[in-house]
């Protein structure tokens, strides 16, 4: 009897260790609290406030603006906090790449005026793209870690990049943003791979 009890004691005790060092490896911090959500917070809304024209290119356009300036934000914000290499360098990459474009938005938005043309069926599906990526972002682990937060957070913003470019190339008729729909897909599908992998390797949980 004394025995059977010191066995069961002892697994008794190892299964706790096992939790116990389980839990230490996932630390949850809330949604609210999180530096990384907040900014995207704040960039869905003034997305969801954005008065729209009808106009697929322009509203694209304005879309895109709020969209990367996001992206931006949270690169600096890792920039900041964060201190892995491979995601440092890909925030550098990002404020890099879409500060470029912006440029090419703003260009296009000051010589641009909004036809009369008005597409219904783009501005549902911008919207559904939208709350796809508010939905992925809701169910996201996040553990207050810049490094994590920004990679996973990222493949959800850049997702809904393709999404939004993929959905205008069906309706836009500028050139110019047609070229950066293009442009806006390619690059930061490849992004998505490269944010995946590193989370595969170095998330906690």
């Amino acid at each position: 009897m004394n025995k059977q009890f010191l066995v069961l004691f002892f697994l008794s005790t190892v299964g706790m260790i096992a939790c116990g060092d389980e839990e230490e490896g996932l630390i949850v911090q809330s949604h609210d609290d999180n530096i990384m959500m907040n900014i995207m917070h704040a960039m869905m809304n003034k997305m969801d406030s954005m008065e729209r024209t009808g106009d697929p290119d322009h509203d694209f356009a304005m879309m895109m603006k709020m969209h990367h300036q996001g992206a931006i934000n949270m690169a600096q914000e890792e920039l900041n906090s964060g201190d892995d290499g491979q995601m440092r360098t890909i925030a550098q990459q990002v404020i890099d790449a879409q500060q470029a474009e912006i440029a090419i938005i703003d260009n296009f938005l000051i010589n641009h005026q909004p036809s009369g043309v008005i597409s219904e069926q783009f501005e549902r599906e911008s919207m559904m793209a939208m709350e796809k990526m508010m939905k992925a972002n809701d169910l996201r682990v996040l553990s207050g870690d810049s490094d994590q937060d920004f990679a996973s957070l990222m493949v959800d913003h850049h997702q809904s990049a393709i999404d939004n470019s993929q959905s205008f190339l069906n309706f836009g008729q500028t050139q110019a943003m047609r070229s950066l729909a293009m442009k806006i897909a390619e690059d930061q599908q490849g992004e998505i791979i490269e944010l995946q992998n590193w989370l595969l390797v170095n998330k906690s949980y």
